[in-house]
Parts: C-alpha cells; structure tokens; sequence
C-alpha cells in the first residue's frame, strides 16, 4: 500500500529521518516457481518462441533477466518486446498469485519487524527489488506484506538492468516526495546477494546483508556490506538496528 507524501517527523531517540529500501525474494519472502512459470508463458505467448531455461535470477533485474532470456532463446532484437513482455508477465503473475499463497512463505520475523520499524515516525520503507512493480506488489500482496512500505518511492527492475540505478531512483524519489536530505549513514539497501550490496555502495549508502538467501552471511561481509545478519528473527534487536537506535560496527554479523 502506498502512503500520502509527508514530512518525515523526527524520533525522540533517532531523530535523523532514515530511508530503507527492501529487496523481495530471498530477503522478505520466497515465493515458490509462480514466477519462473509466469515468466516462460509471457515469452512464449509474446514470441511464439518455446521456452527453455530460466536465467539465474538471484539478486538481478527483470530487464536484465529479459535480456538474457531474450538472448539465449535467439531474439537478439528484444527492446521493442520488453513492454509487452513486462505486461504480459505482470498478468501471467497475477493469475498465480495463489500459487505463490501455497508455495511460497514470509522468511523468519520479517512481518513482525516490518510493522515495528512502522511504530517509528522517522523511518520510511520501501523496496528496491529487480521485480517490476506489479510483480513487486503481487509477491508481497499473497503472502499478506507491503501495508508498511511506500511502494510509490521504490526502484523497481523495469527500469534499469543494475541495482546501483535503481538505488539512486528510489532515493531521488524520496526526497521529492518526503521534502528531506536523507543523509547517506541513514539510508540502508537490505538484501540477500552481493548485488544488493554493490548497489548500495555504488551509491555510499548503507549495505545490509541477510543470509536468508544462496548467499552467505561471510560472503556478504566480503563483498563490503556494513552490517549482516543471519536473518530477522531476532525482532528487537534487528528493528533497533536498522532504526539506528542501537547502531552496530562494521562489519557485524548478528
């Protein structure tokens, strides 16, 4: 669900405003194969072309996956196709959405510290994911997420085949919409590959890692991520960190 533009008021405690940008799969949620099959009849029903394989998809974009997919499957000239393609995606989606309310799961404490991280004002939480929007919000929708996000502000995969693009995407918007500065140190891009992490120190903001993916918690560190955790559910401590009212050193594996 999307909020209202607003200032960002202050927290007694952290009164810095503080800008999370969330990743979906892998770091929220996983959601089964309702994707990989909406995908392969997208392409199929848009190209006429039989479907094959599936692009490794951790922690890369929609257009960067379409490219591929594009590519491997002999359509070199894909650009005119991406639009259609997306559409064609988002409604093959849609219609399994609930395959992914059977298939799919919340990963651990993630619904309990999205709404506590809701409880503090000078916090806003959105997504960058490689998903396109209406993916985006059709995976977090089936398994009962995404009332705590500003959805509106998110970098999405349409839009660029890099994490760091759509890191700067989503901050830019923030700032139009919020009236406010994040400063660097309070914006955090959390996610589970080392992508996420470039993207985020592409742009000198805050990489957190989560090993709630292929990737583990050693490699995120490696890759440079400022803080790691080995996933969500230790609630209160994880909402105070990534509220920065209980700030952690560099590299930290909690």
């Amino acid at each position: 669900m999307s909020t209202p533009a607003q200032s960002v008021p202050t927290d007694p405690v952290a009164a810095a405003p503080r800008l999370l940008m969330w990743d979906i799969d892998g770091t929220l949620v996983q959601t089964g194969a309702a994707a990989k099959l909406a995908y392969a009849e997208a392409f199929t029903a848009l190209t006429g072309v039989a479907w094959q394989r599936m692009p490794y998809s951790a922690g890369r974009t929609d257009r960067d996956l379409a490219a591929e997919a594009f590519t491997t499957h002999g359509v070199a000239d894909y650009e005119p196709y991406l639009e259609e393609f997306f559409h064609r995606y988002a409604a093959a989606l849609a219609a399994r959405r609930h395959l992914i309310a059977e298939q799919g799961r919340v990963l651990p404490g993630v619904g309990a510290v999205l709404a506590g991280l809701a409880g503090h004002p000078h916090v806003v939480q959105t997504l960058v994911t490689g998903n396109i929007p209406p993916v985006a919000a059709d995976k977090l929708a089936a398994l009962g997420l995404g009332a705590e996000l500003d959805l509106d502000i998110g970098g999405y995969g349409r839009h660029d085949t890099v994490r760091a693009a759509l890191v700067r995407r989503c901050r830019d918007l923030a700032e139009a919409k919020y009236g406010h500065r994040f400063a660097p140190t309070d914006i955090l891009v959390i996610g589970d590959t080392v992508h996420d992490v470039a993207g985020a120190l592409a742009n000198g903001v805050t990489a957190v890692g989560v090993a709630t993916g292929s990737t583990s918690a050693a490699d995120l560190a490696a890759a440079g991520a400022q803080m790691v955790l080995t996933d969500l559910s230790a609630v209160e401590p994880v909402v105070r960190i990534l509220a920065g009212t209980d700030r952690m050193a560099a590299p930290s594996i909690a």
